[in-house]
C-alpha cells in the first residue's frame, strides 16, 4: 500500500543521484550486528546431529554422483553402438567391406569411433581418429586456430562491444533526471517491507505519451505513516538539499537524503529510541556481563554448553529527550522558516522541531486525543493548525506556545485531514472519518459555524488538497476508492469531476505545485496514479473561467463563453 506521498519541487533533486558509501563505523556496526544475530541463531538451533547429517548427505551425494557417471558412460556407449548399427544398415550392397558379412563393418565403425579412448585427453592417443570424425582438432572445433583470424568472430565482437556501450549509455540516460520531470515521493509497504520511492512523471509531449515509473527507492526500518519534503539540510553542509521527512509507527522522525541511492541510514533522526541510553542501562544492571562471557570455558579448558535464553517481553527502550512517545501521524514543513518542521503524534502532542539543530523547540499538548494532521498557514508562518481524534481543529501561534486559550473548532468526527486555502489564507477545510468536509473562517472566531459542510464521500475522506494556481479548486480522496474535484466558488461546493484511479482505497493525494492541474494519488494497491485534470471537461471549463492564465498555458485559450 501507498500510505503517504509528497511532491518534490522541480530543480530540487540532483540530475544524477549519488550511490551511497558506507563509512568504516557503519561497516563495523553491520558486521557486529550480523555476528550477534548469527550467534543467537546458533544458540537457539538444535545441538544434535547436524554434522552427522551433513556427512551422510555427502556420502549419499558422492554415491549418487558415481552411479550417475556410470549410467552416463553406458548411455554414451549405447548411442555409439546404435550409430554404428545405423551405418551398417545404410551401407550399400557390395560396398567396401561387403565381404565381411556386416560384422567386420561394425567392428570397423567402432574402431573408427575409438570408444576405448573416449575419456582420454584430446591430445592423447586416439585424438587423431576423433579429429577426423569431429573436426580439425582446434580448441572448440573452430576452423581458425587463432580466433582473431575468424572474420565472423571479429564482426560479432565488434557488434557486441558496440551494443554494450550503447546499453550503458542508454541506462545512464534513463537514470538521469530531466529538468521537466515531475517527482513524487511515495511511502510504500508490501509484505511487511517498507520503502520510500521516488516516482517520475513525464508529461505527454512530442517525445511520446505520458509516462510514470519508479526511479529509485530506499528501504525504511518501520511502517511509514506520513511524509513531508523539505530543503533544509540537517547536517548543515549544504545551503539547500533534497530531504524527505518520514513519520512511522516509531516515535522518531527520519530525515533521508533523496539524492543518495541505496542509503542504509537516514541523515538524521528527530527524537526516537535512545539505544545508547538503553545499552548504558543494561551495562549498569549487569556489570559482570563481560566477565561471564569471557569465562564461558571452564577450568579444564572445555567449552561449556550455553543455556538457551528464555523468551519474554523485550526490554523497553527509552526515547531521546524531546521525542514523541508514540507513532508520528502527520508532518508539515514551514516553507517560510525553512528549518522548522511540525509533527503530530498518537501521544496526543504536537511538536515543533528545529531541523538544523535536530532538536525539539516546542511541545504542544492542547489535544485530548491522538493528533492526526498539522498544517502551517501560508500567509502567517508562525500559525499552526492541527486536528485530532478528539474531533477538534485547533489554532496555535508557536511564538506564544503557552499563550493561554487555544482557538478551537468542533467537527463532526475524528479528523482525517486539514488544509489551508492558499487563495484565502484565513480559511481552512477539515475532513473527518464520516466523509464530511467543512470549511471555517478564522476571522469569525473560535467555535464559529462552518461556512459550509459537504458530504464529499460515503467513507472517510483521507486527503484534501487545494489547487495552488486555480482559486476555489479543491480535491478530496477517500477509502471509497474515488478522487473528486470540487468548485468552492462563492462557498457553494459543486462537484466538477470524479475518478477511480485504480489505486484502491486512496490514502494520500496532492496537487503538484509545478504543474497545477496535475494530481497524484496513492492507495491500498501499492501504486501511484497521476491524473491530468485538464482532460476532465468540467475542470477545464472551470479553469478557463476562473484562471484564464492557467488555461492559456495549457493551450485552452481564454475564458469560456
Amino acid at each position: 500500500m501507498i500510505s503517504a506521498l509528497a511532491w518534490i519541487p522541480r530543480g530540487a533533486a540532483k540530475a544524477v543521484p549519488e550511490m551511497a558509501e558506507l563509512s568504516e563505523a557503519e561497516l563495523e556496526a553491520m558486521k557486529a550486528a550480523a555476528a550477534e544475530e548469527g550467534e543467537e541463531q546458533h544458540e537457539e538451533g538444535s545441538d544434535t546431529s547436524a554434522d552427522e547429517e551433513d556427512e551422510e548427505e555427502g556420502e549419499e551425494a558422492a554415491a549418487s554422483g558415481s552411479d550417475m557417471e556410470d549410467e552416463d558412460e553406458a548411455a554414451e556407449v549405447a548411442r555409439a553402438r546404435a550409430v554404428a548399427a545405423s551405418m551398417r544398415r545404410s551401407r550399400p550392397e557390395g560396398g567396401a567391406g561387403g565381404g565381411a558379412g556386416g560384422g567386420d563393418y561394425l567392428a570397423a565403425a567402432m574402431a573408427e569411433l575409438d570408444m576405448e579412448h573416449y575419456d582420454d585427453d584430446s591430445g592423447g592417443e586416439g585424438a587423431g581418429a576423433v579429429g577426423r570424425i569431429l573436426g580439425s582438432g582446434n580448441p572448440g572445433m573452430s576452423y581458425h586456430r587463432d580466433p582473431a583470424a575468424d572474420p565472423f568472430l571479429r564482426s560479432a565482437a565488434g557488434a557486441g562491444g558496440s551494443d554494450s556501450d550503447s546499453d550503458d549509455d542508454s541506462e545512464a540516460d534513463a537514470f538521469r533526471l530531466r529538468d521537466d520531470d515531475l517527482l513524487v515521493l511515495a511511502a510504500r509497504n508490501e509484505d511487511d517491507v517498507s520503502h520510500l520511492e521516488v516516482w517520475v512523471y513525464e508529461d505527454a509531449d512530442e517525445r511520446g505519451p505520458a509516462n510514470l515509473f519508479v526511479h529509485h527507492s530506499l528501504m525504511l526500518p518501520a511502517f511509514p505513516l506520513c511524509v513531508a519534503w523539505l530543503d533544509c539540510d540537517p547536517s548543515g553542509r549544504r545551503e539547500r538539499a533534497n530531504i524527505a521527512a518520514v513519520g512511522s509507527f516509531e516515535p522518531g522522525i527520519e530525515l533521508w537524503d533523496m539524492d543518495v541511492v541505496d542509503a542504509v541510514e537516514p541523515l538524521a533522526t528527530l527524537g526516537g529510541a535512545d539505544y545508547a541510553a538503553a545499552r548504558a542501562a543494561a551495562g549498569a544492571a549487569d556489570p559482570g556481563g563481560g566477565e561471564a562471557k569471557a569465562g564461558a570455558s571452564g577450568a579444564d579448558g572445555k567449552k561449556k554448553k550455553k543455556k538457551k535464553k528464555k523468551k519474554g517481553a523485550a526490554p523497553e527502550v527509552p526515547v531521546r529527550p524531546g521525542s514523541h512517545g508514540d507513532a508520528v501521524l502527520g508532518l508539515a514543513w514551514n516553507q517560510a522558516v525553512r528549518n522548522v518542521l511540525a509533527s503530530a503524534s498518537a501521544d496526543r502532542t504536537v511538536k515543533v522541531w528545529d531541523v538544523s539543530r535536530q532538536a525539539c523547540q516546542h511541545t504542544l499538548g492542547h489535544h485530548a486525543g491522538k493528533v492526526q494532521a498539522v498544517a502551517w498557514n501560508p500567509a502567517e508562518p508562525p500559525v499552526l493548525l492541527s486536528g485530532g481524534f478528539d474531533k477538534r481543529a485547533c489554532l496555535v501561534d508557536v511564538r506564544m506556545p503557552d499563550g493561554g486559550v487555544v482557538p478551537t473548532w468542533q467537527v463532526s468526527a475524528d479528523v482525517e485531514a486539514l488544509a489551508w486555502d492558499p487563495h484565502h489564507p484565513t480559511q481552512f477545510v477539515v475532513s473527518g472519518e464520516d466523509g464530511v468536509v467543512a470549511m471555517y473562517d478564522t476571522r469569525q472566531g473560535a467555535a464559529s459555524a462552518p461556512l459550509y459542510r459537504l458530504s464529499a464521500h460515503d467513507k472517510p475522506t483521507c486527503a484534501l488538497s487545494f489547487c495552488p494556481a486555480v482559486p476555489g479548486l479543491l480535491a478530496t480522496s477517500s477509502t471509497d476508492k474515488k478522487v473528486k474535484v470540487w468548485s468552492m466558488a462563492d462557498n457553494k461546493p459543486t462537484m466538477l469531476a470524479s475518478q477511480n484511479l485504480q489505486v484502491g482505497a486512496v490514502f494520500s493525494m496532492s496537487f503538484c505545485g509545478d504543474s497545477p492541474l496535475v494530481l497524484a494519488a496513492g492507495g491500498a494497491k501499492g501504486t501511484v496514479s497521476v491524473w491530468d485534470l485538464w482532460s476532465a471537461g468540467g475542470v477545464s471549463a472551470y479553469v478557463q473561467q476562473h484562471a484564464p492564465a492557467v488555461a492559456e498555458a495549457r493551450g485552452g485559450g481564454g475564458a469560456a463563453e
